[in-house]
């Protein structure tokens, strides 16, 4: 058993690796084009609603505790707590993605969503060229999407975690699939992270 603990483990880091890999790419790209085209970047940064995004990182922070304490609860065979903790870890995640959606809602009705609805006032260019504006919006809409989809596959994975866990599948001596859910889980937590300042609170300064 402690063998396919293990074996499940290992499998998910180098799962996590090829993820972090793949965000740190976009990362890299958001850099350079905030380096070659700031001004666009700065104006763009002050479109985004930081209030809401430093909402979303509290729910986030609370979510990866809730998920910490399920893990807990699984090595301690504690079943009933195990499914509050999941449960309560799922409505966290959705009540991020709603205020999320809410988010792109609010840029779809104020014309700023690139390729589909981009109509930008003066006031929202700031000065700033309309290209240079759109593509800050681009990597928005890009990796706070990609980011989304994440979520939504780690809520499904906690959802069945849930049904199993309800079923009494998971115990002291089994919990190896709660363990793997809990890490993905606080992998996408640590991407907002990263995330909500890149994009609403320095995307707009230089340094």
């Amino acid at each position: 058993m402690e063998q396919q603990r293990d074996a499940a483990s290992l499998g998910m880091w180098v799962f996590l690796a090829t993820e972090m890999l793949f965000f740190g790419g976009l990362f890299t790209g958001y850099i350079v084009y905030r380096s070659a085209y700031f001004p666009g970047f700065q104006a763009g940064s002050r479109l985004l609603e930081a209030k809401l995004g430093a909402v979303m990182t509290g729910i986030l922070l609370l979510s990866s505790f809730t998920m910490a304490m399920a893990v807990r609860a699984a090595q301690t065979s504690r079943r009933k707590a195990l499914v509050v903790f999941l449960v309560l870890t799922i409505v966290l995640g959705m009540t991020f993605l709603g205020i999320k959606f809410t988010e792109y809602a609010h840029k779809w009705e104020e014309h700023l969503v690139p390729g589909l609805n981009f109509q930008p006032s003066p006031e929202h260019l700031q000065g700033a060229s309309a290209g240079s504006v759109e593509m800050l919006l681009c990597f928005y809409f890009f990796m706070t999407g990609l980011h989304a989809l994440h979520m939504i596959v780690g809520l499904g994975l906690l959802v069945v975690m849930s049904v199993l866990s309800w079923k009494g599948k998971f115990s002291a001596a089994y919990y190896a699939p709660i363990e793997v859910s809990g890490l993905y889980w606080h992998f996408v937590d640590i991407i907002w992270i990263y995330l909500f300042p890149l994009l609403y609170l320095i995307g707009g300064r230089h340094g």
